[in-house]
């Protein structure tokens, strides 16, 4: 467990673990949920990495087959601890913040997997994120042996037909094996602040939202580059004209070499958001 530094700004730690050489999950959803919930300060994030240490501590110690811990991790936060997830649960910013989903044992795919993963990591097993298209599960031991299990589904076991199902009900498409590829702590968080986009698009006036998972996603060290054009929309939806402008004359440079019709409509669009201040 990393430790929430009580004097650093919440946003400059979430940049400074993202660089760091073994990135904490745990704290990373943290510091990302703290821009959503300004209530959620240095003493909230150190208790709800308490808490993953308390859940971790009722789990059986020692060495155990991957299909073992999968049971055991059901067992304990699926059945006795009641985490899972319902179609409701789309619908809330709620859902993809880890302190909020500790609290209410709900949650979204991922979210309710970053419980598992760090729970799991905590008490010693094999564990992993496993980023299905549309649908975000653990898998636990060698990942060749495909233990998988569904934390949204209260841990119901997943057989890999059941997640060739998954992915072709979601894609039409076949299950290809670099999808059962453990997921990296930040593709998970970058996942994360992506459902948190997608949410706050579907609701205009949740423009500072999108705003803020888009600073975020652009301060890991992997991100695509249209992020840059999609701050600047959101900059000009929000009023901001000027800064909105500035920066999409500044991704259109970016992409100019190798987009020069992008780069044009980028550049009429950023026109066209410097009218607005006349």
């Amino acid at each position: 467990m990393s430790p929430m530094n009580p004097g650093l700004n919440p946003r400059r730690q979430f940049a400074e673990e993202a660089r760091a050489e073994r990135p904490d999950l745990a704290l990373l959803c943290l510091l990302l949920a703290a821009e959503a919930d300004p209530a959620l300060n240095a003493d909230g994030i150190d208790a709800a990495q308490i808490e993953l240490d308390r859940l971790a501590g009722l789990l059986p110690y020692g060495a155990r087959s991957g299909r073992a811990w999968a049971s055991a991790v059901a067992e304990l936060l699926g059945e006795r601890c009641g985490f899972e997830g319902s179609s409701t649960d789309y619908q809330r910013l709620q859902s993809s913040l880890l302190h909020e989903v500790l609290r209410r044992r709900r949650g979204l795919p991922i979210l309710l997997s970053v419980v598992w993963i760090e729970v799991a990591r905590r008490a010693g097993a094999p564990v992993y994120g496993v980023a299905l298209p549309g649908h975000f599960v653990v898998g636990f031991g060698d990942p060749a042996e495909q233990v998988l299990a569904d934390p949204f589904a209260g841990g119901r076991p997943m057989t890999g037909q059941d997640a060739q199902l998954l992915v072709t009900g979601t894609t039409g498409a076949p299950l290809e094996p670099s999808m059962l590829v453990p997921a990296r702590p930040l593709e998970i968080v970058l996942r994360i602040l992506n459902n948190i986009r997608a949410w706050a698009a579907a609701r205009p006036e949740c423009t500072r939202v999108a705003l803020w998972a888009v600073d975020l996603s652009l301060l890991l060290p992997s991100h695509p580059a249209r992020l840059r054009y999609e701050r600047a929309q959101l900059l000009v939806q929000s009023g901001e004209f000027l800064r909105g402008a500035e920066e999409m004359e500044e991704y259109a440079e970016l992409v100019e070499a190798v987009e020069p019709t992008a780069a044009e409509m980028v550049r009429g669009r950023a026109r066209a958001a410097r009218a607005l201040l006349n």
